[in-house]
């Protein structure tokens, strides 16, 4: 499986390449080509899905050589398929669907949470209520059952044999603010360390409150990285917001978050220490949780 948004980005900067290689501009290639420049401007920014005919006539005016045509050809398929989350994007929400696109191509994906706990890492009980207070905020809230769903199935990509690896970094805030009642949460944080000590692939860090990160950087916001089998697909990195997330994808924008998790994987506990004060602050709930698990 690939990431459909990830090979146009890569197709779009293969197109902007090639074009600039030949010396022609946007108009004269849409002109060249019998395409409006319209269509060219999206084609270079990623924001479609790409016929065949159109990238050939492309590469027929540009006279592109027959190896590198395949290839471009190819990367112009992968571009083209729909995964699983187009069908449900709209009960889902356009941010889960985003995510499982990068989610589904990816070698590895690294993971900064500031005040919530790792999406691909939570439990049922724990996913329903956090859908459930962000009605309003996330479209995917408006039906918190589909939301469960999908999360279900996007979690899915972490029992694969040629699933990514996945290292996230949580900040303790995130442990110690409560974001469901105490039984969900101590649940979810027995399952993060079982998860943690159980999944080879799989690396779980805390970011201790007194930390201070290299250079005293603060960071603003979750964000997630993700990397690609084809080392000439860009590290994409989306940045968390309450609005629209922020999706990166040239080294100029990603280069500040490639650092700052760098910093914070050097501030952050080792795993096995971060798995310990997991269990822990499970433990703290335990007279709060009642009867439940």
């Amino acid at each position: 499986m690939v990431s459909p948004y990830v090979r146009r980005r890569r197709l779009a900067a293969e197109l902007i390449q090639l074009r600039e290689e030949h010396g022609y501009s946007t108009v004269r290639l849409a002109t060249a080509v019998r395409m409006s420049r319209q269509r060219i401007s999206q084609l270079q920014n990623g924001h479609v899905r790409p016929a065949d005919d159109e990238i050939a006539r492309i590469l027929d005016v540009l006279r592109v050589g027959e190896r590198r045509r395949e290839q471009i050809m190819s990367i112009a398929r992968d571009a083209r398929e729909r995964g699983w989350w187009e069908k449900f994007r709209d009960e889902m929400g356009p941010q889960q669907a985003l995510y499982a696109d990068l989610e589904a191509g990816a070698r590895s994906i690294a993971e900064y949470h500031l005040t919530l706990l790792p999406g691909l890492l939570q439990i049922p009980e724990f996913t329903e209520v956090r859908a459930r207070a962000n009605r309003g905020i996330r479209p995917e809230a408006f039906d918190p059952t589909r939301a469960l769903e999908a999360r279900a199935v996007r979690q899915r990509i972490l029992d694969r044999a040629d699933g990514p690896s996945y290292e996230v970094i949580i900040d303790e805030l995130a442990i110690r603010r409560p974001a469901a009642p105490p039984g969900v949460t101590r649940a979810q944080l027995l399952h993060l360390a079982r998860m943690g000590r159980e999944r080879r692939k799989v690396t779980i860090r805390v970011l201790p409150l007194p930390a201070a990160l290299p250079g005293y950087v603060v960071p603003k916001s979750a964000f997630f990285t993700y990397r690609f089998p084809d080392p000439k697909d860009p590290t994409v990195v989306a940045v968390d917001t309450d609005g629209e997330d922020l999706v990166l994808t040239t080294p100029a924008q990603t280069g500040h978050y490639v650092d700052l998790y760098q910093r914070l994987q050097q501030a952050a506990l080792d795993p096995t220490s971060s798995l310990d004060l997991l269990a822990a602050a499970a433990e703290d709930l335990s007279d709060h949780a009642g009867s439940r698990p």
